[in-house]
């Protein structure tokens, strides 16, 4: 089974391997936490969770995970596109963590909207990572 962190590691390195992504995000914008001078717009990872859909226990095989898109454009366009982005990179993919097998991805939600309370449009996207192990 892969760990919450090898799991995001081989996320983001596919992420960061995306040249029309880093376009968008002006390079540098691909953070695990926002720091307070963060240039947006940028995107961040959420809350990760590993559990058996099953039996409600914790299980690394089967882990949700959930990135965040910030933007201070005008209007929405923006934090879509970055969507449309990492979607198309991440949704359906395979990555190959350690010797353990193969995580698929999957999207599970998507939602874009702005938050009057910070001025930015922010977009979420949560995908399920499910691993099969080698026999």
């Amino acid at each position: 089974m892969t760990a919450p962190d090898d799991l995001l590691q081989a996320l983001f390195l596919r992420l960061k391997s995306d040249a029309s992504l880093s376009v968008l995000l002006g390079g540098a914008g691909l953070l695990e936490q926002a720091t307070e001078n963060a240039a947006f717009p940028y995107v961040t990872c959420g809350h990760t969770s590993a559990f058996d859909l099953d039996t409600g226990a914790d299980n690394d095989a089967d882990q949700l995970v959930t990135l965040h898109v910030w933007s201070k454009a005008h209007g929405g366009a923006e934090t879509r596109v970055i969507m449309d982005t990492i979607e198309a990179r991440l949704a359906d993919a395979a990555l190959a963590i350690g010797p353990h097998g193969q995580t698929r991805l999957s999207l599970e939600f998507a939602e874009a909207r702005y938050d009057e309370d910070l001025a930015v449009h922010h977009g979420m996207l949560r995908f399920r990572a499910i691993t099969q192990e080698n026999v």
